[in-house]
């Protein structure tokens, strides 16, 4: 009779009781050795799962008996394939209607876009403020002159300044021109009209 040899491959010697790994042949075909087992000791792959035997037997005779009054999944797919073809036959029939009210609602909106339009065919535009425009334009340039200046101002100080941040100390003058075009003085506050320009601005009008 054989030596049994359990899961890990270890074999027990029926007449010594001792236990070892027999000798094998690696995949390069040298040989490995045969290795003893230490009394006592069992591996992992030898260690029985435990197993609820009342519940494994009633798990069993589940599948073979199935759920009393249930149908089986054979039976219920062609009642089922008719149930979802007419599911999406009603939904592509809701789909048409509601494509059908839409585009009709497009052509209300179309006529109410057309009416909108002036006189002269062309759509209306928002007033843009003039005066809103420059205020705007005026703050932007003033935060960059402030930024410009501060540089320069580490600059001067002898603090190294990046190729970006030296481009920004360049264009002061430039942000300069730019609010003064605007009517706003080197520090971005609006111009106060002098005595001589109110002057010089009459005899203009005249």
């Amino acid at each position: 009779m054989a030596p049994a040899t359990t899961n890990s491959g270890i074999t027990t010697d029926e007449a010594s009781g001792e236990r070892h790994i027999p000798e094998s042949t690696r995949a390069d075909g040298s040989k490995r050795k045969a290795i003893k087992i230490r009394p006592g000791y069992q591996p992992p792959e030898d260690v029985q799962v435990y197993k609820n035997r009342p519940a494994e037997a009633f798990r069993e005779r589940g599948k073979r008996i199935g759920i009393p009054g249930a149908t089986s999944a054979q039976d219920e797919k062609p009642d089922q394939g008719s149930a979802a073809s007419n599911k999406n036959a009603k939904r592509r029939e809701a789909r048409k209607k509601a494509k059908a009210a839409g585009d009709g609602e497009g052509e209300g909106e179309a006529k109410a876009d057309a009416t909108a339009t002036t006189k002269d065919g062309q759509p209306k535009a928002e007033e843009i403020d003039p005066e809103v425009e420059r205020e705007k334009k005026a703050r932007s340039l003033k935060k960059k002159l402030k930024q410009a200046k501060e540089l320069k101002q580490k600059k001067d100080g002898g603090e190294g300044l990046l190729p970006e941040q030296i481009a920004k100390v360049i264009k002061i003058n430039e942000l300069i021109r730019e609010l003064d075009a605007l009517g706003f003085d080197a520090e971005g506050e609006p111009k106060t009209e002098t005595k001589d320009d109110a002057i010089e601005g009459s005899e203009n009008k005249k």
